[in-house]
């Protein structure tokens, strides 16, 4: 972003691993001063250590490391080193927000919990991630609470084990979560309030966004399965075509109007007034049929024309890539942040004009 709006904040990042240093990124692109940090007798930031087979073993640092922690300072101290305590005590008073992710009494034990450093400073914000809420002292990894927050469940194929998403999804609604509570934090002390205690956990920032899948269940009773990528409300959603020259296209139609369209690119537009497939709730009862017929005719279609085809009929569709072909798109290297060597995506994916 051309300017700042965050400039001339003060953050002291007191987190590690993923959901609380994206945060910090967060607002050191927005133009906050961050201070992340370290301790060294654990070699600083466990991902660090997180690298691929194919990383640098002798770097400080990781790819993944660099994701999430671009723009800060980083300074080394051991916590339970009186003096190190000392100087961390001293940039907290000083800090506008902090960012914690301290397992339970953790903070209090080093005088570095809210309610401590608020009898200093009214102002301070201080943001806080706790893994299953704040009287849980449980470790808590995203992969686990993928698992107890009904994720993993449903996320996969039918015939195989529940399986994780590939990133660490849980880590990055957290962090939004606790974006969002900052800058209505720092809307109220601009109003000429004073600082406030924000806090999210893993746990509840997973259920909260279970969206559609949860009222399935809350109103209907109804358990979600693992069915890949197919939508349990909606047909075809989720369903892949693979096209003449082996490659996938997944479908997105969420609607009669849409689906009439997609039969007409498949020249099936008797599918339209077949009794199996006339409503939406029709082709989910009818949908390994309906699929088998949009196969045996995309199958005959290159996919640089069928999505053409596709696209000038305004049907939602897109072709299923890897990361290579996403970064070879303009709009996605637009994203991209270099910093030396490191390069990572952007926190923000916003615009704001005037």
């Amino acid at each position: 972003m051309s300017n700042k709006p965050l400039s001339g904040l003060k953050v002291l990042e007191l987190a590690s691993v993923l959901a609380g240093p994206a945060v910090g990124t967060f607002l050191a692109e927005l133009g906050a001063s961050v201070i992340k940090i370290e301790n060294p007798k654990t070699g600083g930031d466990v991902t660090r250590s997180w690298k691929l087979a194919s990383e640098d073993p002798t770097s400080d640092s990781s790819a993944y490391f660099a994701s999430v922690n671009y723009g800060k300072e980083h300074r080394f101290f051991d916590l339970k080193v009186k003096e190190d305590l000392a100087e961390v005590q001293q940039l907290a008073s000083e800090s506008d927000i902090i960012i914690a992710n301290y397992r339970k009494g953790q903070a209090e034990r080093f005088g570095l919990d809210y309610k401590t450093l608020r009898a200093q400073n009214l102002k301070l914000i201080y943001a806080n991630i706790t893994g299953f809420g704040p009287d849980e002292s449980r470790p808590a990894f995203d992969v686990v609470l993928q698992a107890e927050t009904g994720y993993m469940f449903m996320n996969g194929q039918p015939e195989n084990e529940p399986t994780k998403m590939p990133v660490a999804l849980i880590d990055v609604l957290a962090a939004h979560q606790l974006k969002e509570a900052i800058l209505l934090a720092l809307l109220t002390r601009e109003k000429g309030g004073e600082g406030a205690m924000v806090e999210v956990s893993l746990f509840d920032a997973a259920v909260s966004a279970l969206t559609n899948q949860a009222s399935n269940w809350l109103m209907n009773g109804h358990i979600p399965q693992r069915i890949g990528s197919l939508h349990p409300n909606i047909a075809p959603y989720g369903e892949i075509l693979r096209t003449k020259d082996d490659k996938m296209i997944v479908l997105a139609v969420g609607s009669d109007v849409q689906f009439a369209a997609l039969c007409n690119v498949l020249e099936l537009d008797g599918l339209v007034t077949d009794s199996r497939f006339s409503s939406n709730q029709q082709r989910i009862e009818n949908r390994p049929v309906l699929n088998q017929l949009l196969q045996a005719q995309a199958g005959n279609v290159a996919c640089s024309k069928l999505m053409d085809a596709f696209l000038a009929k305004n049907i939602p569709a897109g072709v299923v890539k890897n990361l290579k072909d996403v970064f070879e798109s303009e709009s996605a290297q637009k994203l991209v942040v270099a910093d030396g060597q490191n390069k990572r995506v952007s926190q923000i994916a916003f615009k704001i004009s005037r």
